[in-house]
Protein backbone atom coordinates (compact mmCIF):
# COMPACT_ATOMS: atom_id res chain seq x y z
CA UNK A 1 0.00 0.00 0.00
CA UNK A 2 1.20 3.53 -0.68
CA UNK A 3 2.24 5.81 2.18
CA UNK A 4 -0.14 8.53 0.99
CA UNK A 5 -3.20 6.56 2.08
CA UNK A 6 -5.22 8.39 4.71
CA UNK A 7 -7.43 7.22 7.53
CA UNK A 8 -11.09 7.20 6.56
CA UNK A 9 -13.67 7.30 9.34
CA UNK A 10 -16.69 8.12 7.21
CA UNK A 11 -19.09 5.36 6.20
CA UNK A 12 -19.91 6.82 2.82
CA UNK A 13 -21.01 4.48 0.04
CA UNK A 14 -21.95 4.44 -3.58
CA UNK A 15 -25.60 4.34 -4.49
CA UNK A 16 -27.99 6.63 -2.64
CA UNK A 17 -29.75 7.58 -5.84
CA UNK A 18 -32.75 8.92 -3.94
CA UNK A 19 -30.59 11.69 -2.43
CA UNK A 20 -29.24 12.62 -5.87
CA UNK A 21 -32.77 12.80 -7.26
CA UNK A 22 -33.82 15.07 -4.39
CA UNK A 23 -30.88 17.41 -5.04
CA UNK A 24 -30.66 17.44 -8.84
CA UNK A 25 -34.17 16.49 -9.92
CA UNK A 26 -35.53 13.96 -12.34
CA UNK A 27 -36.93 10.54 -11.54
CA UNK A 28 -34.94 7.41 -10.66
CA UNK A 29 -35.50 6.05 -14.16
CA UNK A 30 -33.84 9.16 -15.60
CA UNK A 31 -30.54 8.54 -13.82
CA UNK A 32 -27.44 6.63 -14.80
CA UNK A 33 -25.90 5.33 -11.58
CA UNK A 34 -22.14 4.89 -11.98
CA UNK A 35 -21.40 5.28 -8.27
CA UNK A 36 -21.17 1.54 -7.58
CA UNK A 37 -19.03 -1.27 -8.94
CA UNK A 38 -21.96 -3.50 -9.87
CA UNK A 39 -21.97 -5.23 -13.25
CA UNK A 40 -24.52 -3.30 -15.38
CA UNK A 41 -25.30 -6.44 -17.40
CA UNK A 42 -26.56 -8.87 -14.75
CA UNK A 43 -26.78 -12.62 -14.84
CA UNK A 44 -30.08 -13.60 -16.51
CA UNK A 45 -31.77 -15.13 -13.49
CA UNK A 46 -34.90 -17.21 -13.95
CA UNK A 47 -38.24 -16.24 -12.37
CA UNK A 48 -38.58 -17.37 -8.76
CA UNK A 49 -40.29 -20.68 -8.22
CA UNK A 50 -43.37 -20.65 -6.01
CA UNK A 51 -41.66 -23.19 -3.75
CA UNK A 52 -38.63 -20.97 -3.18
CA UNK A 53 -40.94 -18.13 -2.15
CA UNK A 54 -43.31 -20.04 0.13
CA UNK A 55 -41.22 -22.77 1.81
CA UNK A 56 -38.38 -22.52 4.28
CA UNK A 57 -35.11 -23.33 2.49
CA UNK A 58 -33.99 -26.90 3.11
CA UNK A 59 -30.49 -28.25 3.59
CA UNK A 60 -30.44 -29.70 0.10
CA UNK A 61 -30.72 -26.21 -1.39
CA UNK A 62 -27.90 -24.96 0.84
CA UNK A 63 -25.66 -27.87 -0.07
CA UNK A 64 -26.30 -27.32 -3.79
CA UNK A 65 -25.23 -23.69 -3.42
CA UNK A 66 -22.17 -24.60 -1.35
CA UNK A 67 -21.01 -27.26 -3.79
CA UNK A 68 -21.49 -24.89 -6.75
CA UNK A 69 -19.43 -22.27 -4.89
CA UNK A 70 -16.72 -24.78 -4.00
CA UNK A 71 -16.33 -25.83 -7.63
CA UNK A 72 -16.56 -22.31 -9.10
CA UNK A 73 -13.93 -20.82 -6.78
CA UNK A 74 -11.77 -23.97 -6.47
CA UNK A 75 -12.18 -23.90 -2.70
CA UNK A 76 -9.80 -26.23 -0.84
CA UNK A 77 -11.58 -29.31 0.48
CA UNK A 78 -10.62 -28.52 4.06
CA UNK A 79 -12.27 -25.10 3.95
CA UNK A 80 -15.84 -24.49 5.12
CA UNK A 81 -18.21 -22.30 3.08
CA UNK A 82 -20.74 -20.20 5.01
CA UNK A 83 -23.35 -18.39 2.87
CA UNK A 84 -25.11 -15.29 4.18
CA UNK A 85 -27.40 -12.48 3.12
CA UNK A 86 -24.59 -10.45 1.53
CA UNK A 87 -20.92 -9.95 2.31
CA UNK A 88 -21.86 -6.97 4.49
CA UNK A 89 -23.64 -9.31 6.94
CA UNK A 90 -20.42 -11.31 7.27
CA UNK A 91 -18.28 -8.20 7.69
CA UNK A 92 -20.55 -7.03 10.51
CA UNK A 93 -20.60 -10.40 12.29
CA UNK A 94 -16.95 -11.49 12.23
CA UNK A 95 -15.26 -9.01 14.63
CA UNK A 96 -17.36 -10.17 17.58
CA UNK A 97 -16.40 -13.80 16.93
CA UNK A 98 -12.64 -13.46 16.43
CA UNK A 99 -10.27 -13.38 19.38
CA UNK A 100 -8.02 -10.32 19.69
CA UNK A 101 -8.02 -6.58 20.34
CA UNK A 102 -6.01 -4.95 17.56
CA UNK A 103 -6.74 -4.81 13.83
CA UNK A 104 -4.80 -3.47 10.84
CA UNK A 105 -6.86 -2.05 7.96
CA UNK A 106 -4.81 -0.28 5.27
CA UNK A 107 -6.51 2.90 4.08
CA UNK A 108 -8.32 3.99 2.07
CA UNK A 109 -10.56 0.99 1.60
CA UNK A 110 -14.14 -0.19 1.96
CA UNK A 111 -15.12 1.42 5.25
CA UNK A 112 -17.55 -1.17 6.64
CA UNK A 113 -14.62 -3.28 7.84
CA UNK A 114 -13.30 -0.55 10.12
CA UNK A 115 -16.78 0.35 11.30
CA UNK A 116 -17.50 -3.26 12.24
CA UNK A 117 -14.28 -3.71 14.20
CA UNK A 118 -14.63 -0.38 16.01
CA UNK A 119 -18.24 -1.26 16.94
CA UNK A 120 -16.96 -4.53 18.43
CA UNK A 121 -14.43 -2.67 20.60
CA UNK A 122 -11.27 -3.28 18.59
CA UNK A 123 -8.40 -0.79 18.32
CA UNK A 124 -6.60 0.10 15.11
CA UNK A 125 -2.96 -1.00 15.15
CA UNK A 126 -1.12 -1.33 11.83
CA UNK A 127 2.12 -2.48 13.47
CA UNK A 128 1.13 -5.35 15.78
CA UNK A 129 -2.34 -6.52 14.80
CA UNK A 130 -4.17 -9.65 15.85
CA UNK A 131 -6.23 -9.39 12.66
CA UNK A 132 -5.42 -7.89 9.27
CA UNK A 133 -8.06 -6.89 6.70
CA UNK A 134 -7.11 -6.99 3.03
CA UNK A 135 -9.64 -5.89 0.41
CA UNK A 136 -8.43 -7.65 -2.72
CA UNK A 137 -8.69 -5.99 -5.24
CA UNK A 138 -8.92 -2.95 -3.04
CA UNK A 139 -11.82 -0.54 -3.31
CA UNK A 140 -11.27 2.12 -4.63
CA UNK A 141 -7.78 1.79 -6.15
CA UNK A 142 -7.71 -1.87 -7.23
CA UNK A 143 -4.58 -2.71 -5.21
CA UNK A 144 -3.83 -6.45 -5.33
CA UNK A 145 -2.44 -8.05 -2.20
CA UNK A 146 0.18 -10.77 -2.03
CA UNK A 147 -0.09 -13.55 0.53
CA UNK A 148 3.36 -12.60 1.88
CA UNK A 149 1.91 -9.25 3.02
CA UNK A 150 -0.58 -10.97 5.32
CA UNK A 151 1.45 -11.08 8.52
CA UNK A 152 -1.20 -11.16 11.27
CA UNK A 153 -2.33 -14.39 12.95
CA UNK A 154 -5.76 -13.87 11.36
CA UNK A 155 -6.41 -12.28 7.95
CA UNK A 156 -9.79 -11.42 6.45
CA UNK A 157 -9.38 -11.23 2.67
CA UNK A 158 -12.33 -9.44 1.09
CA UNK A 159 -12.56 -10.66 -2.52
CA UNK A 160 -15.84 -8.93 -3.33
CA UNK A 161 -14.43 -7.75 -6.68
CA UNK A 162 -11.99 -10.60 -7.36
CA UNK A 163 -14.21 -12.49 -9.81
CA UNK A 164 -12.95 -10.24 -12.62
CA UNK A 165 -9.42 -11.53 -11.96
CA UNK A 166 -9.74 -15.10 -10.66
CA UNK A 167 -6.07 -15.80 -11.35
CA UNK A 168 -5.24 -13.30 -8.58
CA UNK A 169 -7.52 -14.89 -5.98
CA UNK A 170 -6.01 -15.88 -2.63
CA UNK A 171 -8.58 -18.63 -2.11
CA UNK A 172 -5.74 -21.12 -1.63
CA UNK A 173 -4.97 -19.38 1.68
CA UNK A 174 -8.20 -20.77 3.13
CA UNK A 175 -6.70 -24.25 3.38
CA UNK A 176 -5.17 -23.31 6.74
CA UNK A 177 -6.58 -21.72 9.91
CA UNK A 178 -6.22 -17.98 10.33
CA UNK A 179 -7.29 -17.05 6.81
CA UNK A 180 -10.86 -16.17 5.79
CA UNK A 181 -11.89 -15.13 2.28
CA UNK A 182 -15.12 -13.20 1.74
CA UNK A 183 -16.99 -13.35 -1.57
CA UNK A 184 -19.78 -11.07 -2.77
CA UNK A 185 -22.28 -12.37 -5.29
CA UNK A 186 -23.91 -9.03 -6.15
CA UNK A 187 -20.95 -7.27 -7.78
CA UNK A 188 -19.75 -9.56 -10.57
CA UNK A 189 -23.13 -11.12 -11.29
CA UNK A 190 -24.83 -7.71 -11.16
CA UNK A 191 -27.52 -8.83 -8.69
CA UNK A 192 -26.79 -6.80 -5.57
CA UNK A 193 -30.43 -6.91 -4.50
CA UNK A 194 -30.30 -10.69 -4.17
CA UNK A 195 -28.13 -10.18 -1.03
CA UNK A 196 -25.79 -13.13 -1.15
CA UNK A 197 -22.25 -13.49 0.15
CA UNK A 198 -19.87 -16.17 1.38
CA UNK A 199 -17.25 -16.61 4.09
CA UNK A 200 -14.69 -19.30 3.25
CA UNK A 201 -12.04 -20.75 5.52
CA UNK A 202 -10.70 -23.64 7.58
CA UNK A 203 -10.60 -21.61 10.79
CA UNK A 204 -12.89 -22.70 13.68
CA UNK A 205 -14.44 -19.22 13.68
CA UNK A 206 -16.42 -20.29 10.59
CA UNK A 207 -18.38 -22.74 12.77
CA UNK A 208 -19.14 -19.93 15.20
CA UNK A 209 -20.18 -17.71 12.30
CA UNK A 210 -22.60 -20.32 10.95
CA UNK A 211 -24.10 -20.67 14.43
CA UNK A 212 -24.46 -16.89 14.78
CA UNK A 213 -26.23 -16.57 11.40
CA UNK A 214 -28.83 -19.17 12.31
CA UNK A 215 -30.59 -21.90 10.31
CA UNK A 216 -31.87 -19.82 7.34
CA UNK A 217 -29.31 -17.11 6.55
CA UNK A 218 -30.12 -17.02 2.81
CA UNK A 219 -33.52 -16.70 1.13
CA UNK A 220 -34.94 -19.39 -1.13
CA UNK A 221 -34.76 -17.22 -4.28
CA UNK A 222 -31.13 -16.30 -3.49
CA UNK A 223 -30.24 -19.97 -3.12
CA UNK A 224 -31.76 -20.76 -6.52
CA UNK A 225 -30.16 -17.81 -8.31
CA UNK A 226 -26.76 -18.28 -6.68
CA UNK A 227 -26.62 -21.98 -7.50
CA UNK A 228 -27.58 -21.35 -11.10
CA UNK A 229 -25.03 -18.57 -11.60
CA UNK A 230 -22.14 -20.35 -9.89
CA UNK A 231 -22.83 -23.41 -12.04
CA UNK A 232 -22.39 -21.40 -15.24
CA UNK A 233 -18.65 -20.80 -15.77
CA UNK A 234 -19.24 -20.04 -19.45
CA UNK A 235 -21.27 -16.95 -18.59
CA UNK A 236 -18.57 -15.88 -16.15
CA UNK A 237 -15.81 -16.16 -18.73
CA UNK A 238 -17.80 -14.26 -21.35
CA UNK A 239 -18.60 -11.57 -18.79
CA UNK A 240 -14.96 -11.11 -17.78
CA UNK A 241 -14.04 -10.52 -21.40
CA UNK A 242 -16.79 -7.93 -21.87
CA UNK A 243 -16.05 -6.13 -18.61
CA UNK A 244 -12.37 -5.83 -19.55
CA UNK A 245 -13.29 -4.23 -22.89
CA UNK A 246 -15.75 -1.86 -21.22
CA UNK A 247 -13.21 -0.82 -18.59
CA UNK A 248 -10.74 0.10 -21.32
CA UNK A 249 -13.47 2.03 -23.11
CA UNK A 250 -14.20 4.00 -19.95
CA UNK A 251 -10.51 4.79 -19.52
CA UNK A 252 -10.32 6.22 -23.03
CA UNK A 253 -13.37 8.43 -22.52
CA UNK A 254 -12.13 9.78 -19.20
CA UNK A 255 -8.55 10.34 -20.36
CA UNK A 256 -9.85 12.26 -23.37
CA UNK A 257 -11.88 14.43 -20.97
CA UNK A 258 -8.77 15.31 -18.95
CA UNK A 259 -8.82 12.79 -16.12
CA UNK A 260 -5.84 10.70 -15.06
CA UNK A 261 -6.18 6.99 -14.47
CA UNK A 262 -5.24 5.96 -10.91
CA UNK A 263 -6.42 2.38 -10.60
CA UNK A 264 -9.44 0.17 -10.08
CA UNK A 265 -10.50 -3.13 -11.57
CA UNK A 266 -12.74 -4.19 -14.43
CA UNK A 267 -15.90 -3.33 -12.46
CA UNK A 268 -14.90 0.22 -11.50
CA UNK A 269 -12.18 2.71 -12.37
CA UNK A 270 -10.54 5.34 -10.18
CA UNK A 271 -9.46 8.63 -11.72
CA UNK A 272 -7.71 11.74 -10.49
CA UNK A 273 -9.18 15.09 -11.54
CA UNK A 274 -8.52 18.69 -10.57
CA UNK A 275 -11.73 18.95 -8.56
CA UNK A 276 -13.67 15.77 -7.91
CA UNK A 277 -16.58 17.78 -6.53
CA UNK A 278 -16.88 19.83 -9.73
CA UNK A 279 -16.82 16.70 -11.89
CA UNK A 280 -19.38 15.08 -9.61
CA UNK A 281 -21.66 18.11 -9.87
CA UNK A 282 -21.29 18.36 -13.64
CA UNK A 283 -22.18 14.72 -14.15
CA UNK A 284 -25.10 15.00 -11.73
CA UNK A 285 -26.52 17.87 -13.75
CA UNK A 286 -26.78 15.33 -16.57
CA UNK A 287 -28.36 12.85 -14.15
CA UNK A 288 -25.24 10.69 -13.93
CA UNK A 289 -24.20 9.67 -10.41
CA UNK A 290 -20.47 9.28 -9.72
CA UNK A 291 -18.53 8.48 -6.56
CA UNK A 292 -16.31 10.91 -4.69
CA UNK A 293 -14.58 10.43 -1.35
CA UNK A 294 -14.32 12.50 1.85
CA UNK A 295 -10.56 11.90 2.12
CA UNK A 296 -9.61 13.15 -1.35
CA UNK A 297 -10.35 16.28 -3.37
CA UNK A 298 -9.20 14.56 -6.54
CA UNK A 299 -10.48 10.97 -6.56
CA UNK A 300 -13.45 10.23 -8.80
CA UNK A 301 -14.65 6.64 -9.16
CA UNK A 302 -16.93 5.43 -11.93
CA UNK A 303 -18.58 2.11 -12.53
CA UNK A 304 -19.33 0.85 -16.03
CA UNK A 305 -22.38 2.04 -17.98
CA UNK A 306 -24.79 -0.38 -19.57
CA UNK A 307 -25.01 -0.34 -23.37
CA UNK A 308 -27.42 2.61 -23.44
CA UNK A 309 -25.30 4.71 -21.06
CA UNK A 310 -22.09 5.25 -23.00
CA UNK A 311 -23.42 8.04 -25.23
CA UNK A 312 -24.92 9.81 -22.22
CA UNK A 313 -21.59 9.78 -20.42
CA UNK A 314 -19.76 10.98 -23.53
CA UNK A 315 -22.18 13.90 -23.98
CA UNK A 316 -21.99 14.88 -20.32
CA UNK A 317 -18.20 15.13 -20.53
CA UNK A 318 -18.12 17.02 -23.80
Amino acid sequence: MTKSREKNNSRDHGGGLDAAVAQFGGARKDWLDLSTGINPNPYPSLPFSLHSMTALPDQGAYQALIEAARKFWSVPQGAKIVPAAGASALIAALPALIGGQKVAIAQPTYNEHQAAFIAAGWALDPEHPDVQVAVHPNNPDGYLWQSTALHAPMAIIDESFADVCPDQSLIGETARPGRIVLKSFGKFWGLAGVRLGFAIGADPVLDMLAERLGPWPVSGPALDIGTSALSNPGWAQMTRSQLAKDAQRLDKIMLAAGAKHVGGCDLFRLFSVKSAEQWHQKLAQHHILSRIFPYSDHYLRLGLPAADGWDRLQRALS
